[in-house]
């Protein structure tokens, strides 16, 4: 069964709301056993929503909207459902009452407007709104399927499971699991990787294999479809066998969690504490790795030294190391790594410095130098990077290299 999701409205267009709920939809269909092949998002557009409805019905068995079920004129996404499969509006007394009770019980005055909700196409199957006021409504036409969903992402997800799960589940009964397995890898290209499984990619049928480049980092997608759960996680564990024996070394987790709560979760393993002095990232890597809950087993604390000053009189670094190897080197990357974890009496201590810019570089040092220290039982390290891309690119791109040593530096002190 092909499905295609359409949300509406101009406010996803114009990008002041974030879009949550097709991709909830496509999970849920796809733990469903449904193919979602097709996603559109059209604006509060008569002449366009049609045009974009009748195309879904054209290419897909099931078509799913959210948004446009509301009380006010630019809520049109019922009335053109009902407008191209020739349907008549009419007065749906149970969601009628069950609008009225709502404002009654909230001691809320009701607008006639509010009754637009209750208005639904002949033939509809009605789903209550348990979050909200506007009804959901299920059309069949000529084998084909539109679902219409209110906007709202807690009205539409309670809908969903409780209404249209079932729905689907005794229309078409178990259409088998569609699963996916996320690997996360770092310190490779995504061509270079590409070409460590391309034979794997080109052959592929069932599973799916697919690459996607993010800040940082580059993921592996493997999606496989079977009659089961259990089926599809034995297709994919097929797969990433042969990918792990390529590319393990890049892996950093294999269960879509982030390098902060990887790095965490091997301090907490390890029984490691840690401590930062972070210069050119003002704080990003701590902020990170604090993001994580249960982080306070094993960050102590941290300082931003991202003054000179402050790198001398809190850190304790020599004055003449800086005056003679610079902010941003060697020498003084290894010397706040040394000192944040002598002044917090952690395990490990890690020190960060570079030119994030977009000022500040030269030819000796060009803006995206940073230097990573890290300082622990195994003794110290340093490593230099030259990122690119806007300041905000390099102080991330920073933050990932630290978190990545971090969870080497553990790897090898453990092994």
């Amino acid at each position: 069964m092909i499905v295609e999701i359409v949300t509406t409205g101009t406010e996803l267009l114009l990008g002041q709301i974030v879009n949550t709920n097709a991709p909830y939809l496509a999970q849920q269909m796809n733990k469903l056993g449904f193919n979602v092949l097709y996603q559109t998002t059209v604006g509060d557009n008569r002449e366009r929503m049609t045009h974009v409805l009748e195309h879904a019905l054209s290419r897909a068995d099931i078509v799913i909207t959210s948004g446009g079920l509301g009380p006010t004129q630019g809520d049109i996404t019922k009335e053109v459902t009902a407008l191209i499969l020739n349907r008549s509006l009419y007065l749906h007394e149970p969601s009628k009452n069950k609008i009225k009770c709502f404002f009654a019980e909230r001691h809320a005055n009701m607008s006639e407007s509010n009754l637009r909700q209750a208005m639904v196409p002949e033939g509809s199957i009605i789903l209550s709104n348990e979050r909200g006021t506007a009804p959901g409504i299920i059309l069949e036409n000529n084998n084909k399927i539109i679902i219409n969903l209110p906007g709202p992402p807690n009205e539409l997800s309670f809908m969903f499971e409780h209404s249209v799960v079932p729905y689907l589940n005794n229309k078409y009964g178990m259409q088998g699991s569609i699963i996916s397995k996320v690997l996360r890898t770092y310190g490779i290209g995504e061509s270079a990787l590409e070409d460590k499984i391309k034979d794997l990619i080109i052959n592929q049928t069932n599973p799916t294999i697919a690459l996607l480049a993010r800040m940082g980092e580059v993921v592996i997608r493997i999606t496989a479809k079977g009659k089961n759960e259990l089926e599809a996680q034995k297709l994919i564990d097929s797969v990433l066998q042969k990918i792990v024996s390529r590319v393990g070394e890049y892996i950093f987790d294999t269960d879509d969690n982030s390098m902060e709560v990887v790095a965490g979760r091997e301090l907490i393993k390890n029984n490691l504490s840690l401590a930062l002095a972070e210069s050119c990232t003002g704080g990003l890597i701590t902020s990170r790795l604090t993001d994580v809950p249960g982080s306070s087993s094993y960050i102590c604390g941290s300082i931003v030294c991202y003054s000179n000053d402050v790198k001398v009189q809190e850190l304790n670094i020599p004055h003449e190391v800086i005056l003679k190897y610079g902010a941003v080197s060697n020498e003084t990357a290894t010397a706040m790594a040394n000192s944040i974890r002598r002044k917090f009496k952690t395990d490990i201590g890690i020190g960060v410095t570079g030119i994030a810019g977009p000022g500040g570089g030269t030819a000796q040092k060009p803006v995206g130098l940073v230097y990573i220290a890290i300082d622990g039982p195994i003794g110290l390290r340093c490593h230099s990077y030259h990122f690119i891309g806007q300041r905000t690119d390099i102080k991330f791109r920073a933050s990932q290299a630290a978190l990545d040593i971090l969870r080497c530096y553990i790897h090898d002190l453990t092994s």
